[in-house]
Parts: C-alpha cells; sequence; structure tokens
C-alpha cells in the first residue's frame, strides 16, 4: 500500500524539458502577480510605506485614487508650512490657514472619510496620538489645540511640524477613495493584467490537447481534454488562486518541485478516512443481514435444510453440518488417534493401576518373591490391549456399512431434535443473538474509535517497509538462472 503512495514523477524528453520549465516559470509569474494583486488590499499600507512608486503604479489598477477630503486637508497643512516660513507664526495668514484646519478637523472626525476605505481603525489611531501629543482628553478639543498658534508658539513649529509628518501625515496618506462599476462592485482592471497569461495557458492547452488526440486518436476532443483537467483552471476569469494547483503540478513535472511527500500524505490521509467508512460499512452491513436472519428465523431454516437455499448461495450440495460431523469423526479416528496412542496407553495404565491398588489382593502380589514385576507388565499389557482394541473396534466400525447407516441415522434424529428443541425457545434464543450481534456492533464501531485507523494504516506502513528493506537486504546469487 505505502509502496504505491510515491510513484516516480514523469520524465520529461530532453528536447522539451526547457521548453516545459519555461511554460512552468510565466505560471510562476502569473501565480505571484496573481497573490500579489490578492494581498494588495489588505496589505496596500504595508506596500506604501516599503515602495510608494509601486503603489502609485498598481492603485489604478485597482481603481483606487486619494481621497479628496484627506488630500485637500493634507494640501492645506502644506499650505500653512510655506506660510510659517514666508510670514512666521503669528501673521493674518498663518492664523486664517488655522482656523480653516479647524475646520478641516471638526470635518474629519464628523464625517469620517476613512469609512469607505474600511480603515476606521486608521482614524481611531490619528485620534488616539493626537490626544497623547496635546494631552486633551476629547479629540475635538486635541485637534482644536494642536491647529492653534498659542500652541504652536508653546510647544514649539518645528517639533510640532515634526510630530505631524512622522505621525499623523503617513496615516491620513493611507487613506482612499475606490471607484464602482455599473455592478456595484468595486472597480478592478486585473483582468487586463491577466488576460495576456491567460491566453498564453489557452494556447498551450489546446497544442497540449491536439497532441494528445494524435497519440490516441481513440479518445474524443473531450477526453483528450480532461487528460489535463488541471490546466482548465488557468483559463478560468475566476478563482485564480486555484492556478497553484496546476501550476505545482507542473514544476513537479519538470522537476523544480518536489511534490512526493505531499503526495504520499494526500493519498495516505485518503487511504485512512475510505479505510475507516469502508470498514464501517461493510462490517456493520454484514452483522444487520445476520440480525435480520436471526429475527426473521431464516437463519434456523438455513442451517438445518439446505435445501431451502436459494441456488447462488449454496455452492455445494449436500448438508454441511452432517459432513462436517462425520469429517471430524474420521479425522479424529484415522489420523489423531494413532498418533496419541501411546499417550492413551500410558494414562490407561496409570488409571488400572489407581484402581488396582484399591484391591488388597494386588497389593500382597506385588510383595511376592519373584512377582514384584508381574503387576507392572500385566497393567502393561492390559492397557495396550483396550487401546489397540479399541482404536481397531473403532476403524472396523467406522468402515461397517451397517455401522455407517446407524450413524447417518443418529445424525439425522439428532438434528430433527435439536431443530424441535431450538424452535421451541426460538424467540428467546433470538433475542439474545440480536442483542448479542447489537453489542458486537457498538464494540466494533468503539473499538475503530479507539485503536483509530490511522495507527492501523501506520501498522501496515511498518510491513511494508520491513518487507521492503528484507528485500534490498537479500543476498543476490551470482549466477541466475539460465545465464
Amino acid at each position: 500500500m505505502a509502496a504505491n503512495w510515491n510513484r516516480k514523477r514523469p520524465v520529461a524528453p530532453p528536447t522539451n524539458l526547457w521548453r516545459r520549465r519555461g511554460f512552468a516559470i510565466v505560471a510562476v509569474l502569473n501565480l505571484i502577480l496573481i497573490f500579489f494583486n490578492l494581498s494588495y488590499i489588505p496589505y496596500r499600507d504595508f506596500y506604501l510605506q516599503v515602495s510608494p512608486g509601486l503603489v502609485h503604479l498598481y492603485d489604478p489598477i485597482k481603481g483606487i485614487r486619494p481621497h479628496p477630503e484627506t488630500t485637500l486637508y493634507l494640501d492645506q497643512v502644506q499650505q500653512l508650512e510655506r506660510q510659517v516660513s514666508e510670514f512666521g507664526l503669528v501673521s493674518p495668514q498663518v492664523a486664517e490657514s488655522l482656523v480653516e484646519l479647524r475646520q478641516f478637523s471638526s470635518r474629519l472626525i464628523t464625517e469620517n472619510p476613512f469609512a469607505g476605505a474600511d480603515k476606521n481603525h486608521t482614524l481611531g489611531k490619528i485620534a488616539a496620538e493626537i490626544r497623547a501629543q496635546t494631552g486633551e482628553r476629547f479629540t475635538r478639543a486635541a485637534f482644536e489645540r494642536f491647529w492653534s498658534q498659542d500652541y504652536l508658539l508653546a510647544a514649539g513649529w518645528q517639533p510640532s511640524l515634526q510630530f505631524w509628518n512622522a505621525q499623523i501625515r503617513p496615516l491620513i496618506q493611507t487613506n482612499y477613495e475606490r471607484g464602482i462599476d455599473r455592478f456595484g462592485r468595486s472597480t478592478d482592471y486585473f483582468w487586463l493584467l491577466d488576460l495576456p497569461f491567460v491566453l498564453f495557458f489557452a494556447v498551450d492547452l489546446c497544442t497540449r490537447t491536439l497532441a494528445i488526440r494524435r497519440t490516441y486518436p481513440q479518445l474524443t476532443w473531450l477526453e483528450a481534454v480532461l487528460r489535463r483537467w488541471y490546466d482548465l483552471v488557468l483559463v478560468l476569469p475566476f478563482l485564480r488562486w486555484l492556478r497553484v494547483v496546476p501550476v505545482s503540478l507542473r514544476l513537479y513535472n519538470v522537476g523544480l518541485l518536489n511534490l512526493e511527500p505531499v503526495q504520499a500524505q494526500i493519498h495516505r490521509d485518503v487511504v485512512i478516512g475510505f479505510a475507516l467508512e469502508l470498514t464501517e460499512m461493510v462490517a456493520l452491513q454484514v452483522i444487520d443481514q445476520i440480525q435480520s436472519g436471526v429475527q426473521q428465523g431464516d437463519a434456523l431454516q438455513w442451517l438445518f435444510h439446505p435445501d431451502s437455499r436459494q441456488p447462488y448461495v449454496q455452492s455445494h450440495s449436500g448438508d454441511e453440518i452432517t459432513a462436517l460431523a462425520t469429517r471430524f469423526v474420521d479425522l479424529g479416528v484415522k489420523d489423531v488417534l494413532p498418533q496419541v496412542q501411546p499417550q492413551i496407553e500410558d494414562l490407561m495404565q496409570t488409571s488400572i493401576n489407581s484402581s488396582l491398588k484399591q484391591i488388597p489382593v494386588y497389593d500382597q502380589l506385588r510383595h511376592l518373591p519373584g512377582l514384584g514385576h508381574l503387576p507392572g507388565e500385566l497393567t502393561a499389557q492390559l492397557a495396550q490391549s483396550l487401546s489397540q482394541t479399541v482404536y481397531g473396534g473403532l476403524s472396523q466400525t467406522l468402515s461397517d456399512p451397517v455401522v455407517v447407516a446407524s450413524r447417518d441415522r443418529l445424525n439425522r434424529n439428532f438434528q430433527e431434535v435439536l431443530e424441535r428443541e431450538l424452535r421451541h425457545n426460538l424467540q428467546d434464543i433470538q433475542a439474545l443473538l440480536v442483542d448479542l450481534l447489537e453489542d458486537v456492533k457498538l464494540s466494533f464501531v468503539q473499538g475503530l474509535a479507539e485503536v483509530g485507523i490511522e495507527e492501523m494504516v501506520e501498522e501496515a506502513e511498518q510491513l511494508h517497509r520491513r518487507i521492503s528493506l528484507h528485500k534490498d537486504h537479500r543476498p543476490v546469487p551470482l549466477i541466475r538462472k539460465g545465464e
């Protein structure tokens, strides 16, 4: 079983190996692009910190553009920086800009432009940073104080600006808004990037299908396509993450990825699950059929009346019970008794000695001069004669037609009497047997649950490994037959 799990990797011809590896590498690149696309929205903030240029290029593909409110807020802060540099912190222009920033901050808290991008946690983090910086308990009051000339003069313009650029600006820059298409879904143009790969895979699939069709002309076009069923996933415009299956298989086929441990584990898990279900199903079905036969009385009829069995059930003619009884008697008399006859003689001699010792004359005879050994010889001869007589009588009896006929009548009478007595107590016996079989079912299922089919499979694997090891260490003859 375990030996079949680790099948060898198919070996490609050298002329096609590099071409197939090139196809596999293209598939890997497409798979990397797919997983990057799947991770882009959840991890856009990370990509923005690591590679802002990449985010700037990929945002249009996902229909992402800067949010107008937060962008206007950041532009107003930049305008404040220019005004402070040009006019100083204490000036009418700066005071007017600070008023606008306080208004922007109030709208930021009230309207929450971060909700559209599902970034409420970002707004919460901004509020926490502002409160910690200003020492205010409420977010609105914290923004009011932060964008005031008194605070900026007391805390210092440069430290406050450094705090803003380091802690607040990066958080606000992560906000965005995303377009909606006519179907009410978020805009996504990734299919335009994926389309060249899909066309590439479609051409490859058609080429492979045509090659299979030429190699096996008896196959239909559908059967030829299904020979490479996993490549169909490569041309599907949905569930693109499933392409990991055909890509892994392609890498495995060209020797760039070792899937044998994974394949063995998958086969093992399938075998474990299938074996458990099959074992329970077969065992319970057999026990249920036996229970049904016992409840309906078919078992007794089937046992004592072979002629009533259905033709496809009765594979041999005759009465199996009578045949078994006859066979056991013949086996015991003709084969077993001759081999144990010495032990029978010893037993009979011991029994005769024990019986004769209870007779006073026998004990006196043993003490007479010259006759001490006579009782032992007599008992030995008597035991041997009795055993030979009994064995000879049994052998002659079994070959006597009259005895055989009497034995057959005895068997029939015994069977009839046994059946009659069983029928008198049939209901009690049936109930006991049904209960017994029900206990067997429960014990069987519980035993499987306790022992576990996985342990059985593991034991089978160990046996296969021992067999393989034994074969590997078996001495090889120097000269083989026929050489």
